[in-house]
């Protein structure tokens, strides 16, 4: 007679060995690894607890009584990652190519709601061909509580996917309720559509990289915050955003202990802004100068370039950065970099961190691309997200600052805590040249035709003289200083200590309309 305890010995056993090697194989030549190999990579040595390692499929159609599931292809549990409690899940490739059966969602429900319970981050490695036709409709039932259960948790605890092989249908849209979404930079892939249904795959003129392959998440439809090189690299992003992000929204974010001085020199800002309004610099640089030592980590660096994104610590403390480029289109904002922008801040907004602005911004991007596209309608998320955000809002004017844009960019008016601009700031309407060519129109018209320049440039360097400065709006206090560029980071430093308390009460309502 068997013992109970050797009966569940040979049963853990038999679901751990895969029943089918030659997929398990197929997987390993693939260049992908298996997802007991993924949640090992990731969490403490021996941390793992697994959950429902005995589920399996309850389909009979389609052979499906002859067939075996370990766990129905997704492997779930929780552990901990330095020391911190955190849920875990990973689909299974090697069985029915991680696709989604009705127990497999349902699995991954169910780890959603311990996670959402115990209040700790999760992480889900998607790795699926979408939802498994042999089970028919309760696939989708299971599909759909497992959605349900991600948006329930929306904002309540971080939630981070990375996509290490293809992920298709249900499991692309899940892996997109993510707050931070990592892909590995050959064999991840999202796909709303199978690939095999998209008709540029084929007719042969795409091949499915370039329809849902990282670099094009990355760089196109704005999905990938970070690409990744291997499971290791993954692994060290994973574990690297967890660092800025709480166990939950009602905690703040850990501290981070370094040995950067918030008063160390940063006499090198004195000297970033170029002599000439129009030259263009590298917003990266002030960031990284202001910010405690290697702190900023970027997301979606290649991805609307035009404006900044990424968490670093300032005096240990975890903020959100956001930073228009003038390298890229003058740090004008347009449509994508208005969403991307305004996604981050609403993360930070759900995890206590602070918003850091660093703006030098001439406006919208004009023309009919952005027009028609609904500049109007993202640009308003913008706006709304820093209107909306509670945590404290600190923003710092480093050249200009122009018209809608500069009201988008966490201005006075919306309740920013903390404005200062440099001596290089300009707060206003619009630039001189448009300013002067609109107010002075008729005045131009009269003059000479050889004259026109000379009396053009004279009212643009007077316009200049009397608004192309931050004193006006420090003057009617729109802003709360105007401060030396090298110090700026014990300044920061200074506000984040003082705000670390803020509470802001906000009105009783269902929700808000974000313009979506």
């Amino acid at each position: 007679m068997v013992r109970p305890s050797d009966e569940l010995d040979m049963r853990r056993k038999r679901i751990l060995r895969s029943p089918d090697l030659e997929r398990t194989e197929r997987v390993r030549k693939s260049g992908r690894t298996l997802a007991r190999e993924r949640i090992d990579g990731l969490l403490d040595e021996g941390s793992f607890v697994e959950i429902d390692i005995f589920v399996t499929h309850r389909a009979n159609e389609h052979g499906m009584f002859q067939k075996v599931t370990p766990g129905d292809g997704v492997v779930c549990g929780h552990g901990t990652i330095q020391g911190r409690h955190v849920h875990v899940f990973a689909q299974d490739f090697s069985v029915h190519g991680g696709a989604i059966g009705e127990a497999h969602g349902m699995k991954i429900a169910k780890i959603v709601e311990m996670a959402e319970r115990s209040r700790t981050p999760l992480i889900g490695f998607w790795d699926g061909g979408g939802q498994r036709a042999n089970d028919g409709m309760p696939a989708l039932a299971g599909s759909g509580v497992m959605l349900d259960r991600l948006v329930r948790c929306s904002g309540q605890i971080p939630m981070i996917a990375v996509v290490l092989g293809p992920a298709v249908g249900v499991s692309a849209l899940a892996a997109g309720l993510a707050d931070v979404a990592i892909l590995g930079e050959k064999l991840g892939q999202l796909f709303m559509s199978s690939p095999l249904e998209t008709p540029e795959v084929i007719e042969q003129d795409l091949d499915a990289s370039k329809v849902g392959g990282a670099a094009m998440h990355a760089s196109r439809s704005g999905i990938a915050d970070l690409v990744a090189t291997s499971l290791d690299e993954a692994v060290d992003m994973v574990i690297s955003v967890l660092e800025y992000l709480p166990d939950h929204c009602g905690a703040m974010p850990p501290r981070q202990a370094n040995d950067d001085p918030v008063d160390r020199d940063c006499s090198t800002l004195n000297t970033m802004i170029p002599d000439h309004p129009n030259l263009p610099y590298d917003m990266r640089e002030i960031i990284e100068e202001v910010v405690d030592e290697d702190s900023f980590m970027e997301l979606f660096e290649t991805y609307a370039e035009n404006i900044v994104i990424g968490f670093a610590h300032i005096g240990g403390t975890a903020v959100g950065i956001v930073g228009n480029q003038p390298q890229v289109l003058a740090g004008c904002l347009d449509i994508d970099a208005s969403v991307k922008a305004a996604r981050f801040i609403r993360t930070c907004d759900a995890f206590n961190l602070p918003v850091v602005t660093f703006e030098d911004v001439p406006g919208f991007l004009p023309g009919t691309v952005q027009e028609w596209g609904g500049i109007i309608r993202h640009g308003a998320k913008l706006l709304y997200a820093y209107a909306e955000a509670s945590v404290p809002k600190l923003t710092v004017v480093t050249r200009k600052a122009y018209g809608g844009a500069y009201l988008a960019m966490a201005c006075k008016h919306l309740r920013s805590d903390l404005n200062v601009a440099w001596p290089t700031g300009e707060l206003a309407v619009m630039g001189a040249e448009g300013a002067v060519n609109i107010i002075h129109r008729r005045e131009i018209a009269a003059a000479e035709p050889e004259d026109r320049e000379r009396v053009r440039s004279e009212l643009v360097q007077t316009y200049k003289d009397k608004f192309g400065d931050p004193y006006v709006a420090a003057r009617h206090g729109w802003l709360d200083d105007v401060i030396e560029p090298a110090t700026t980071r014990r300044r920061l430093a200074d506000s984040l200590a003082l705000f670390a308390s803020k509470r802001e009460w906000q009105p009783p309502r269902k929700h808000g309309n974000i313009p979506l």
